[in-house]
């Protein structure tokens, strides 16, 4: 499991830059978007509102997008990108002991399902767009055009 700075349990987030991005439920399209960020998000039994905002404000303001020279200088709303927001336990897998991942970090639904729908009504406020979304707990087939390709990891414990 990863650990910064003493911390064993934290709020992650994976956020690709994407040209486009879809998230497909029993075939279905369950959520999305053109440009703007696929975010993959893993909650753990001690994460609180604190980190749903802390973490939010990270990634709308993740300065990722190119400027007029090409630099890596501008935000989501710079560009009216969009969010597609995929909730993801196994970030928070353990493979310490065995080959076989161990989950236990990764918070239950009824901790879970709450902070990620407090992560979607944050970044919607944020952002001032709909978040399109993945299902909590569903098999989701997840198809991402990275663009860049950037990938950035973002913890709510590691803010030093």
């Amino acid at each position: 499991m990863l650990q910064f700075q003493g911390y064993k349990h934290f709020m992650i987030a994976v956020v690709q830059r994407v040209s486009s991005a879809s998230v497909t439920i029993d075939g279905m399209v369950s959520g999305e978007i053109q440009a703007g960020f696929l975010v993959l998000i893993g909650i753990t039994h001690l994460d609180t509102s604190e980190d749903v905002e802390w973490l939010g404000k990270k990634i709308v303001g993740l300065r990722v997008f190119g400027d007029e020279e090409g630099k890596m200088n501008l935000d989501l709303k710079s560009v009216d990108g969009n969010i597609l927001l995929v909730s993801q336990f196994t970030l928070h897998a353990s493979t310490k002991k065995g080959n076989r991942p161990s989950f236990i970090e990764a918070a239950k639904a009824d901790i879970a399902i709450p902070l990620y729908e407090e992560m979607i009504r944050f970044l919607t406020r944020e952002t001032g767009k709909q978040i399109q979304c993945g299902q909590f707990g569903a098999d989701m087939k997840v198809a991402i055009l990275n663009d860049g390709p950037v990938t950035i990891i973002i913890d709510s414990k590691n803010r030093v």
